[in-house]
């Protein structure tokens, strides 16, 4: 639970009940991101227009076992492993109707948004229409990556490739590696660029050869660039380095605004396309994942117990932790 910023620990809270249409998942991983980290310095943007507020249990990326079903859900689902989607609309409104509860104004968000619950926990209350079922060849690891794995595949999506297509994936962390794996996987030629050595390391390691740093990309033509950094400066690096006719993919969201001059966009007739959740993506990355054209599993470093998270989230590596940017929490540790 966070209390406040910086605060975090362990607190024994009710065990959830599954009301009409909703079910009781017994949690097996959960993944922390960039977006936990962010609900526990105090900075994101949530807690100051007052969409959440502390206390709060975090987790959004999770997998696990149905144990109890509420009226009106069938039983079969006591048993299945699951992942969920996090954007829980209103299911009233047009968004909601056509098919766009990722956007609803009045959502709530797993772990996030509007107090609702997240996996961070032993059990887990989920709505029965937000359940994926997981095939027997996803393991509870890459069950866990599945939500990232469908932002990343709704932003290589966006770019809209075609094999041969030279894509710049700015961001080497888990939704840039896991876009490059599915950008890789539709024949696309991947370019990583990256911060830190020990990133771009991880990426080679990983097969991917073409890894650079800002100042060591090579002057070639993109036919797609996806951003997914915190960094205010990529997007217009983004338009500068596209090629006319290219498409410009944001998923990452700085701290503070960027700024694009729109007439580069409209001389270069540049398509640019903001992703905002995996909701669309889950179906999706867990086809892929299940066939084995992409496997996250690389990318999770350790799996620490609920005990350690407020370590991570403070920025600390697990002892013995691998290269990759993912740590995840088994709570039944």
């Amino acid at each position: 639970m966070l209390t406040g910023p910086g605060q975090a620990g362990v607190q024994d809270v009710a065990a959830p009940m599954a009301g009409p249409g909703q079910v009781v998942v017994d949690v097996e991983r959960a993944g922390v991101c960039g977006t936990d980290v962010e609900f526990f310095t105090g900075e994101m943007a949530y807690l100051h227009d007052g969409r959440a507020v502390y206390p709060m249990r975090l987790g959004h990326e999770w997998c696990g076992t149905v144990s109890s079903v509420g009226d009106g859900v069938d039983g079969s689902w006591t048993g299945q492993q699951v992942t969920g989607d996090t954007m829980l609309g209103c299911g009233r409104c047009r968004r909601c109707s056509s098919g766009r509860q990722h956007v609803c104004e009045h959502r709530a968000e797993i772990g996030i948004r509007r107090g609702w619950a997240g996996a961070l926990a032993e059990q887990l209350l989920v709505p029965q229409t937000a359940l994926h079922a997981l095939p027997e060849r996803i393991d509870v690891v890459a069950g866990a990556m599945v939500e990232p794995g469908g932002n990343a595949l709704r932003a290589v999506e966006a770019a809209c490739l075609t094999a041969g297509d030279r894509i710049l994936i700015w961001g080497p962390g888990s939704i840039g590696l896991l876009a490059a794996a599915f950008a890789a996987a539709q024949g696309a030629e991947v370019h990583l660029v990256g911060a830190s050595p020990e990133s771009l390391a991880f990426a080679t390691s990983l097969g991917y050869e073409r890894t650079w740093t800002a100042e060591t990309l090579p002057d070639v033509p993109f036919d797609a660039v996806i951003d997914a950094t915190y960094g205010p400066d990529v997007p217009r690096a983004a338009v500068e380095l596209v090629e006319p006719g290219g498409r410009i993919v944001l998923i990452g969201i700085a701290g503070r605004p960027s700024t694009i001059d729109t007439r580069d966009l409209v001389l270069k007739d540049v398509t640019v396309v903001g992703v905002l959740s995996a909701s669309p993506g889950l179906a999706g990355a867990i086809s892929q994942y299940a066939s084995g054209a992409v496997d996250p599993r690389p990318l999770v470093a350790a799996t620490v117990g609920l005990d350690e998270v407020a370590e991570v989230l403070a920025g600390r590596r697990p002892p013995g932790a691998g290269a990759g940017p993912k740590i995840q929490v088994d709570p039944r540790r």
